[in-house]
């Protein structure tokens, strides 16, 4: 947890140091560019990576309970 605040104080001085000498333009470009690399730090998911992965576990979580299911019912049949 002690990387998010020194990743923000340097977010901070980087975007200080841009608007003190870039115009707009290049302010917004800069800015983009700075955010990008710190989520990449972060190593972050996209919203689109996310709903993958949770309607693979969706997927994967409704076959393990359809192969509980018939592992208890094998059980049964074997005890009988």
């Amino acid at each position: 947890m002690s990387k998010k605040p020194s990743f923000l104080s340097e977010l901070q001085d980087k975007v200080q140091q841009v608007l003190q000498q870039s115009p707009a333009k290049e302010v917004q470009k800069n800015m983009r560019a700075m955010l990008g690399q710190g989520f990449a730090k972060l190593d972050l998911l996209t919203r689109e990576e996310f709903d993958v992965q949770v309607e693979v576990l969706a997927r994967t979580r409704a076959k393990l309970e359809a192969l509980e299911a018939r592992v208890a019912e094998l059980e049964t049949r074997l005890k009988d």
